[in-house]
């Protein structure tokens, strides 16, 4: 099933208002984002780095995580009045803008 980011956003907020009862505060959800990121990273290293797994990280998903993540900052868009579409479209034109070439111009990437 594939949704767009405004349909994530109605299906979000009816889920915490339904079953979730209310948004946690603002600031509760980004400490709550930041820990979600932090599993999210904690799973990269070990997947993708040098650290080996602990057996407590052995059955998580790469997706599970970025899923989670992706959850608490659709909330917090929900919460500020955010609506994640046209606030990535109008990043797409920034970068688009901004960055016209330089990554084709960074001797680092060649």
């Amino acid at each position: 099933m594939e949704i767009t980011l405004n349909e994530a956003q109605d299906q979000v907020d009816h889920w915490i208002k339904t079953v979730g009862v209310r948004y946690f505060n603002e600031l509760t959800n980004l400490g709550i984002l930041m820990e979600e990121v932090g599993e999210l990273s904690r799973l990269m290293v070990r997947t993708y780095g040098e650290q080996s797994f602990k057996e407590s990280d052995k059955n998580k998903l790469l997706s599970d995580e970025m899923a989670d993540v992706l959850w608490v900052l659709i909330c917090l868009a929900n919460q500020t009045g955010v609506n994640l579409t046209e606030a990535l479209q109008k990043n797409f034109e920034k970068k688009n803008i901004r960055d016209a070439r330089r990554h084709l111009d960074n001797e680092k990437l060649q």
